[in-house]
């Protein structure tokens, strides 16, 4: 009977310790190689967050050719581990389309010297399939969005995502990894 009760009390409190994890800490898991990160901006009361794991370049090519990490012509999951999650308490208006308020998975479509930013309505999965693709399904694209790529003169070793406010109620999305630079504007409404 002490056996039973003392089971039931770790089940219990490993429960209620679960509840009171944020979104952030129950989606994300710890990884030396690619450690969680997290970027959140707040308009009007509002806040918008994204939560990712950053691998870090490690000698390796990551964006271009064949050889690349990410070759052109493919689907970047935008991050590693698990799929790079956004939340927004506002809708919000990206590349013209709506997104209403929730949460979002992101990946980025790679072209030679463009970047699509996918906003996907599944949440919750790995960020590669099995075989190696991205793993969401497009049926289920909220939006796909024209972002500006650069060349960053600078070599930026670990994934960064930033959000930060562009005045009134405008946020900046800025991506920079190896030596790519990606930009969006975001409207809150």
């Amino acid at each position: 009977m002490k056996r039973s009760v003392t089971l039931a009390a770790a089940v219990a409190a490993a429960f209620v310790v679960g509840l009171a994890q944020t979104p952030k800490e129950k989606f994300y898991t710890p990884n030396p190689k690619s450690p969680p990160r997290f970027a959140s901006v707040k308009i009007n009361g509002k806040e918008m967050w994204i939560a990712y794991h950053a691998p870090s370049v490690r000698s390796r090519t990551i964006f271009g050719g064949d050889n690349a990490l990410h070759p052109n012509g493919t689907t970047w999951r935008l991050g590693a581990d698990q799929a790079t999650f956004l939340h927004t308490d506002a809708d919000l208006d990206i590349g013209g389309t709506s997104i209403p308020a929730g949460e979002y998975t992101l990946f980025i479509a790679l072209h030679e010297g463009k970047w699509d930013l996918i906003i996907n309505k599944q949440t919750g999965q790995w960020g590669v399939a099995r075989g190696g693709a991205a793993n969401f399904h497009p049926a289920n694209n909220a939006a796909v969005a024209s972002m500006t790529l650069r060349r960053n003169p600078s070599l930026v070793e670990e994934l960064k995502i930033d959000l930060a406010p562009a005045g009134g109620n405008k946020v900046k999305m800025q991506i920079e990894w190896e030596h790519a630079m990606a930009t969006i504007g975001v409207t809150v409404k």
